[in-house]
């Protein structure tokens, strides 16, 4: 996804809009592409590199669909991971990616791909509430013996995220 800019800019002649010339229909750079692009760049901010899982590299998969930004991206870890909202199969439970919330914290069109990779961050630095864990054993281990969840999580790491 982060080679998104470039290909746009490839295909678009380095020109934001579209490209000059007789083939301007075929050129043409749809509003969710620009809004990717955009959003593209500035997921290239540093991230806090805090919690349980500090040392660990996580890769992400993000399908964003043709009706963004209207409905959120698919957001899938590919990293086997020990995570209270995050299954060992890659299901992610992060209430902004729902498409509907009842509490309003779910998706909305003026969110973007920085809302979500700063809202999986937070599963990464913020393990305090786990009211809707799930990955319900992990939470129960984090609630029971967090010196041994972390060991886990530190586990997990040495195998799976290096």
């Amino acid at each position: 996804m982060l080679t998104l800019a470039s290909k746009l800019k490839r295909e678009d002649g380095g020109k934001t809009g579209r490209a000059s010339g007789a083939s301007d229909s075929t050129h043409r750079i749809s509003i969710r592409d620009r809004l990717l692009t955009k959003e593209v760049a500035e997921l290239e901010a540093n991230l806090p590199n805090e919690g349980y899982y500090q040392s660990g590299r996580f890769q992400f998969e993000i399908n964003v669909p043709e009706a963004y930004n209207m409905v959120p991206p698919k957001v899938r870890c590919l990293t086997r991971i020990w995570h209270p909202n995050i299954t060992e199969n890659g299901e992610i439970c992060l209430s902004l990616l729902r498409e509907h919330s009842i509490d309003g914290t779910g998706w909305a069109p003026t969110r973007t791909l920085k809302d979500v990779v700063w809202g999986l961050n937070s599963l990464f630095t913020d393990l305090l509430n786990f009211d809707d864990p799930l990955n319900i054993d992990a939470a129960e281990h984090h609630l029971k013996d967090k010196e041994d969840f972390r060991t886990k999580v530190q586990d997990y790491i040495k195998r799976y995220a290096r």
